[in-house]
């Protein structure tokens, strides 16, 4: 006999997709046993079932993994069960990245599923053998849970779809419309490496509720008017395709006496936060703790429980504007000085050859400025040659890369850090802490000498994600 391809299988599914009847047709295949709802938290496999291969409900908690081990290891055949977005994480968590477990993944419509569960939860009928036990209802169509719960699944999926690509796997997609088709469940069957085949699928369970919608919907025409504003196919998601950063830990700032930790973000303020650091106790700027590890972040947060955390948030208007003065527009910055070239070679930039001089006008300043966040929206998009720099990332990516580590406990807007910074100060006992000074933007152009409407779109173009989710107004309204 062939050595086997997999190990075990999953069947990821949901509540009323048909998970049931797909495993009544898995387990007529002689080599294949589905042990169903293994880590379902109110049974072990099946309703009222509590013990499986020597594991009851308490082992099961306390070992999950040795569940799923002495399945693989006690299973005549190709072992698997089903997993549902509401079981165990951790089980999740283990099977997602291993080639070895073959996914299943089945779907379907989820407002079929929504009012199936509805029905089944108001009769308790949740398996049918035999039509003549059928119990019907009529359910009310509830928009808030629905939504809800199709936030948790679309989650869930997410979730799976990003852990398949990550480990380069492939997984057999199966619908709720094909589980009684017996060619589907022989691709299945090969899928899985069983050398058996059906003729046809499981006769046991019954199909429950086959009426349409409408008749088994009390508020059908409510449920159409509240489903008219879902956006099934996402149109009015904003794509975000903005390489993931690194959390930075090099760059986090710690003070080497009081527990402050500085996560800066580039391109916001961040010398006058180092100066309002080095000022606390009189330790000095160049004795704040830079360019940690890992490790040696983690001992100096044990080293100083009840500490504070913080970012500070730069306006997405001004801090492109600071970024372009200070970064792209100089000519003395031999990092970008790459970058500069192609900007202006490749993409047009009208930026000056040399270090602008008196004959430089706001509105080439401005123009230069428009053509610099032209540009910034495909670069964060990743569409252009050049790398997406710290310094013109988004506030959200960076803060994101930061959370493989720690977030900050605090983000405090430029505007308001004056206040913000006394307070978390003294949160971590500081009596008198000083007060930080204003960082303004390098440049004889202040940014009010060119802001108008144009400048102010073409930056929320290129910053949609910052203006969303960190929730800025306009830069003249804040």
């Amino acid at each position: 006999m062939a050595a086997r391809r997999f190990d075990a299988f999953v069947l990821f599914a949901e509540m009323r997709t048909g998970s049931n009847y797909l495993e009544e047709s898995l387990n007529a295949l002689p080599d294949v046993t589905c042990h169903g709802e293994v880590y379902n938290p109110t049974f072990l496999g099946h309703h009222n079932r509590f013990e499986l291969f020597g594991f009851d409900m308490d082992r099961r908690e306390r070992d999950p993994i040795g569940l799923l081990d002495a399945i693989i290891a006690q299973t005549e055949g190709l072992p698997g069960f089903r997993l549902f977005h509401d079981h165990d994480d951790r089980v999740v968590e283990r099977v997602l990245p291993d080639p070895r477990i073959a996914k299943v993944i089945l779907t379907r419509n989820p407002l079929d599923s929504y009012v199936s569960r509805k029905i089944a939860s108001e009769t308790g009928q949740w398996r049918l053998t035999d039509a003549r036990h059928l119990k019907t209802a009529r359910i009310r169509f509830d928009l808030a849970e629905f939504n809800d719960l199709m936030d948790q699944l679309m989650g869930f999926q997410r979730h799976l779809r990003r852990g398949l690509q990550l480990s380069g796997q492939a997984a057999f997609h199966i619908r709720y419309e094909d589980i009684n088709d017996p060619e589907v469940l022989n691709g299945l069957a090969a899928f899985l490496g069983s050398e058996a085949r059906v003729e046809a699928t499981s006769t046991k369970l019954k199909k429950q509720n086959p009426e349409d919608l409408s008749q088994k919907v009390e508020n059908y025409e409510e449920m159409l008017v509240g489903l008219r504003d879902l956006d099934r196919f996402g149109l009015s998601v904003t794509q975000e395709y903005e390489p993931p950063r690194p959390a930075g830990v090099p760059g986090f700032v710690a003070h080497p006496e009081v527990g402050l930790l500085f996560l800066p973000l580039k391109g916001a303020p961040e010398a006058a936060i180092l100066d309002w650091m080095g000022a606390i106790g009189g330790v000095g700027r160049d004795a704040l703790l830079r360019k940690m590890s890992q490790k040696d972040l983690r001992q100096w947060m044990k080293d100083h429980p009840g500490y504070r955390s913080f970012s500070v948030l730069r306006h997405p208007v001004a801090r492109a504007y600071n970024s372009f003065c200070r970064f792209i527009l100089p000519t003395d910055r031999p990092i970008y000085e790459e970058p500069r070239k192609v900007m202006r070679q490749r993409y047009k930039l009208p930026l000056p050859a040399k270090a602008p001089g008196t004959d430089w006008t706001d509105e080439m300043q401005k123009a230069a400025f428009l053509a610099f966040l032209a540009f910034l929206k495909p670069n964060l998009a990743g569409q252009t040659s050049i790398r997406v720099d710290t310094a013109w990332a988004t506030q959200s990516a960076i803060l994101q890369g930061m959370a493989n580590v720690t977030l900050p406990h605090a983000l405090i807007r430029e505007e308001e850090m004056q206040a913000a910074l006394h307070d978390l100060a003294r949160a971590t006992g500081v009596t008198d802490p000083p007060h930080p000074k204003p960082e303004g933007i390098p440049t004889p152009i202040a940014l009010d000498a060119i802001y108008d409407g144009t400048v102010e779109k073409a930056a929320l173009d290129a910053y949609r994600r910052d203006y969303l989710n960190l929730g800025f107004q306009r830069w003249k309204e804040a």
